[in-house]
């Protein structure tokens, strides 16, 4: 289904739907109350009405087979069988209504009964989601959202900053964030070029391939017998009097961000350039000679590894990028739909860390996506927990909910998955 032809079936799903209400406690005008406002309303109630659940599953259900394996994630709507991006800004609210009626759902009581029947735990004990606050998204993009979340204190978090800087700052991790970024930039550029070449396109495709090239010449040999005259020569002769520095790098990304800032396809490149340029800031004087020995070419890097270690903070957005890159080769932050939280797990000193996700079907493709996206949520987590020697050990559960699925337990990398069939 084209994007054109899905947001007209939405019109006249929007056009043709009643209003729902609720006997006594007001009218509900589902369809015209943005999703934002829906969740500010009912945040601070954990169980709503009978009659509001009964009133919202048709919308969820019709919602749901309008938007079928329309995925959202990491800030971009995506075709699932086709694996295009789709820029559409009608199906993109429709995708947050959805996410927010299924949210406000979960907390149901019969909902609340069947994870605990799921999971084989007791009627006393706590079920994760219960709680309306448990139920909000969350995008994990830094150090320091992740240690309030799991309640880690000051000292903590200056080890888990002294610990994860040296790792994550090695040359080759900074320069391979970089590289993603910008190969991930050069893919969505060719798209837009493809519907028709403009003079900021094509420029932009130029600045991208100067700033790969200069990554790739920066690349030092690993074999530290290797002689300087073995290697290759620069690919132009370079003025000792003028060599070059990771500041024309930075100008360069500075040039992307300006040229596509309105750019909607491009804009999760160009908020991530925005974060790496704290980075970039830091080692501008920072001199990249190509023509030197392999000693000299590794202090080079180590200039580099020392000004972002020293410089970098717990709360920087540019550390957790490069954190995210070392452990997963992905740079682009994690957004989560339903936050969970972290709970007793049968005994004082073990826990369990739960979170969720909305699908719009139960495809076998689409739920090995929120499989990988909850592991790599879940699994940043619990690094940091590691990583600050919290005391018990931290278990990991994902739940994904989605109209007509079958409800089971999946296994992947030693934690449960489980997927939750949402019905009256």
């Amino acid at each position: 289904m084209t994007c054109r032809n899905m947001a007209l079936r939405l019109h006249k799903l929007l056009r043709n739907g009643s209003h729902m209400r609720t006997e006594k406690s007001g009218a509900l005008y589902l369809k015209l109350m943005p999703y934002h406002s829906l969740e500010e309303s009912f945040s601070s109630h954990d169980v709503l009405p009978l009659k509001w659940y009964e009133n919202v599953f048709p919308r969820i259900s019709q919602l749901t087979h309008f938007l079928k394996n329309v995925d959202a994630i990491n800030g971009r709507l995506v075709d699932v069988t086709s694996n295009s991006t789709i820029v559409d800004d009608r199906i993109e609210r429709e995708m947050g209504v959805l996410k927010s009626h299924v949210r406000a759902f979960i907390g149901s009581p019969l909902v609340q009964r069947k994870v605990k029947r799921t999971q084989k735990t007791s009627q006393n004990s706590t079920s994760p989601f219960s709680q309306a606050s448990e139920r909000v998204p969350i995008v994990v993009d830094s150090l320091t959202k992740i240690s309030n979340f799991l309640n880690i204190t000051a000292q903590q978090r200056k080890s888990v900053r002294l610990t994860v800087c040296p790792q994550v700052t090695q040359h080759r991790i900074w320069t391979g964030a970089l590289e993603e970024i910008l190969n991930g930039m050069k893919v969505d550029l060719e798209l837009l070029t493809a519907r028709g070449s403009s003079k900021s396109t094509l420029m932009g495709q130029q600045i991208v391939h100067n700033c790969l090239k200069f990554l790739t010449e920066t690349a030092v040999s690993s074999d530290p017998d290797t002689a300087s005259w073995m290697k290759l020569s620069p690919s132009k002769t370079l003025d000792p009097s003028d060599p070059l520095k990771w500041e024309d790098i930075l100008e360069m990304v500075n040039d992307l961000i300006e040229c596509f800032r309105s750019e909607a396809l491009l804009k999760l490149h160009v908020t991530k350039l925005e974060v790496m340029k704290e980075g970039l800031s830091q080692i501008k004087d920072v001199i990249v000679d190509h023509s030197i020995g392999y000693k000299e070419a590794r202090h080079q890097e180590s200039l580099v590894q020392k000004k972002l270690t020293k410089t970098l903070g717990h709360s920087s957005r540019c550390l957790f990028t490069l954190l995210l890159y070392y452990l997963y080769r992905r740079v682009l932050d994690i957004e989560v739909d339903i936050r969970g939280g972290v709970y007793e797990n049968g005994s004082k000193d073990r826990f369990c860390l739960s979170m969720g996700r909305i699908l719009t079907s139960d495809d076998e493709k689409m739920i090995g996506r929120g499989v990988k996206q909850l592991d790599q949520a879940l699994g940043v987590f619990k690094f940091v927990w590691e990583t600050a020697k919290m005391e018990g050990n931290l278990d990991l559960e994902g739940h994904m909910w989605c109209v007509g699925a079958e409800d089971r337990i999946l296994r992947y990398r030693g934690n449960k998955y489980f997927v939750h069939g949402i019905s009256l």
